[in-house]
């Protein structure tokens, strides 16, 4: 399969590429397991950072998968740079675009800005989130960490609780996971579900409780409060009582189920404080296969002439 030129949602890789990522994904793990976990295969390719919003796990685990590839990175900050002197968003892609870059990384508020930026640049787009429509890296490592977890992501149950209305995150993993042949099924308030869910290959169950049970996967979301724009719930205590994950609703999964959480938590909402810390969890799984898959995104889109066994060959004291 030829790589796409951009990843700016799931439906720019479809089933084939999603693999393709994964298995990339096995080869960087083992790069990452070295004592120098750095392999030249990006040598003279250039990234740059667009986020207009803020960002931690997503911002820090490009810049981490870069390095170990050996690329050079431009970060962009829009607290200090020239958009605060009004410059539009088509002038910083060109003007960063002017500066010889091979990729750009973008994120905004904005749904539909990664699918804008090709008309500015002849840069690959990476979409590190746009508004409540897409993130495709972020499923692409939760997809890689089911596997790990539990084989296959095919054939599984996973149930994804929470502001569905506003999750990006959500979005794409609904399109991932099916994709890969998952049923998935929503818990949510009816005000946290999207307004027509017709064209969404999804279940919806009221009660969270027999949710939780035939779940081989409980994916859990945050309340996104900066993309609400009128109060949703009546309380966030009570959302906490119906739809919060406790330690004691914890025991009503199988032994076998993974909790998953793309972050940032909100401790004692939708996730009561301890449950991270038990056996079912993988959230920091999440977070560190994070790197290894966004290395695998940039070489499938940036990589040329090294086979994914020659990665593994590459001298890693280079």
């Amino acid at each position: 399969m030829s790589s796409p030129q951009h990843i700016r949602g799931i439906d720019d890789l479809g089933k084939e590429g999603i693999i393709e990522i994964l298995e990339l994904s096995d080869h960087f793990l083992e790069v990452s397991s070295r004592r120098i976990p750095k392999v030249p295969v990006l040598r003279g390719k250039t990234l740059a950072w667009l986020f207009y919003e803020d960002s931690t796990r997503t911002r820090l685990s490009f810049e981490k998968a870069a390095k170990r590839l050996s690329a050079d990175t431009m970060n962009f900050s829009v607290s200090s740079s020239s958009v605060k002197k009004g410059e539009s968003l088509r002038d910083t892609v060109e003007t960063i675009s002017a500066m010889g870059v091979d990729a750009i990384v973008v994120r905004h508020k904005s749904v539909g800005v990664p699918w804008m930026l090709p008309k500015w640049t002849d840069a690959a787009i990476i979409n590190a989130g746009d508004g409540a429509h897409e993130h495709p890296t972020q499923s692409l490592a939760d997809c890689y960490t089911i596997t790990q977890k539990l084989g296959d992501v095919s054939g599984k149950r996973i149930v994804i609780v929470g502001d569905i209305k506003h999750s990006r995150v959500a979005r794409s993993n609904i399109k991932a996971f099916t994709m890969l042949g998952a049923s998935v099924a929503l818990v949510a308030p009816p005000t946290l579900l999207p307004p027509s869910m017709a064209d969404w290959p999804v279940d919806v169950i009221g009660d969270f409780d027999t949710a939780i049970k035939e779940a081989d996967v409980l994916y859990l979301l945050r309340m996104q409060h900066e993309r609400q724009e009128e109060a949703l719930v009546p309380s966030l205590r009570e959302y906490t009582n119906q739809y919060g994950l406790t330690i004691e609703r914890s025991r009503l999964l199988q032994k076998s189920s993974i909790i998953m959480h793309p972050g940032p938590m909100n401790r004692g909402v939708e996730v009561s404080g301890e449950v991270p810390e038990i056996q079912n969890a993988v959230i920091t799984n999440q977070v560190e296969n994070g790197v290894i898959v966004r290395m695998a995104v940039l070489y499938h889109l940036l990589g040329s002439g090294v086979t994914p066994t020659e990665i593994q060959n590459e001298d890693n004291n280079d």
